[in-house]
């Protein structure tokens, strides 16, 4: 059964997106260049943050955690922080909850994504220290019976460019569209200035095998998207749901700019196991083996200078 999503309308009064640059004691005449200069410095800002995030998906090595859209359990969370900085993910993605983005702030220094299909709460989780938003993660709503329509996720697209036109944004294209929708759909979002498109698909896929075999039909769905819409869009494409490090490098080379694991380490039972699978993931992407040949040319580099 399919049903609609309503959007939640927010019970607390959220914190604007605070300029730390422009306070409210600012005369309008007297400090105009005083404001100008800020807007400026803040949009350096904003520019120089954006292209970190995305560093990483341009150099077709990102690994994103997801501790899951409708996760709130602090302790399951800070585990699954804990596992992508030590395992060598390049981003985590939670819950959108600024209490929990300062947790996540707390614990690692790679960027926080935090996920949602209500732009009005993004503000506050970017206020404490959110660098990206993700509309996506639909998973935890299919076992409730809702999809999400193409113009619905247009609609949040729209409304979230809008409030935070500055900040790096992942929309999902559900899994529920055909593929030909599905690539339509993301042409348009990339129109939209949307700067990464997620793919999904393990939620649906009931593998008939077991191992590896198992694994690599769960991750069909999302591999096949990954594919397709790869070539369609020229905005990187993260491959996310039903992935494992045995198909996480068939992700890459599908097209992908990157893979999106959520169950394999969340559902873990205890942080060494999650670091493990994290570690396992990684190194299927060879991300530490890039990470250790970088380090050692700047080591050589710094002691040829001498």
């Amino acid at each position: 059964m399919q049903s609609s999503i309503c959007l939640p309308s927010s019970a607390a009064t959220l914190k604007p997106f605070h300029n730390p640059f422009g306070g409210d004691s600012l005369c309008s005449k007297p400090c105009l260049f005083i404001r100008k200069r800020a807007s400026f410095t803040t949009k350096a800002l904003l520019s120089s943050t954006r292209e970190s995030v995305l560093k990483d998906f341009h150099e077709k090595k990102a690994l994103k955690i997801i501790s899951g859209l409708k996760n709130f359990d602090r302790d399951n969370i800070a585990s699954v922080v804990t596992a992508a900085d030590k395992g060598g993910a390049t981003h985590v993605d939670i819950a959108c909850d600024p209490e929990l983005v300062k947790l996540a702030v707390s614990l690692t220094s790679l960027p926080i994504c935090v996920s949602s299909v209500d732009p009005l709460a993004f503000p506050a989780a970017i206020d404490a220290g959110a660098l990206m938003v993700e509309i996506g993660n639909y998973d935890s709503f299919y076992d409730e019976g809702m999809v999400f329509s193409p113009e619905q996720i247009l609609n949040l697209t729209k409304k979230t460019k809008k409030m935070i036109p500055s900040v790096t944004l992942s929309v999902t294209v559900p899994h529920t569209l055909s593929l030909p929708d599905q690539v339509k759909l993301a042409e348009i979002l990339e129109q939209e200035g949307v700067d990464i498109i997620q793919t999904e698909g393990g939620k649906c896929s009931k593998p008939s095998k077991s191992g590896i075999l198992g694994l690599i039909e769960k991750a069909t769905p999302t591999l096949a998207a990954a594919y397709s819409i790869s070539r369609a869009v020229k905005i990187p494409v993260l491959c996310s749901s039903g992935l494992s490090s045995v198909t996480a490098p068939m992700a890459i080379t599908a097209g992908a700019a990157g893979v999106g694991v959520g169950s394999a380490v969340n559902k873990l039972n205890d942080v060494v196991a999650m670091i493990a699978e994290v570690r396992s993931i990684a190194d299927s992407l060879a991300l530490l083996a890039d990470r250790r040949n970088s380090s050692e040319e700047r080591t050589l580099k710094h002691y040829s200078s001498y």
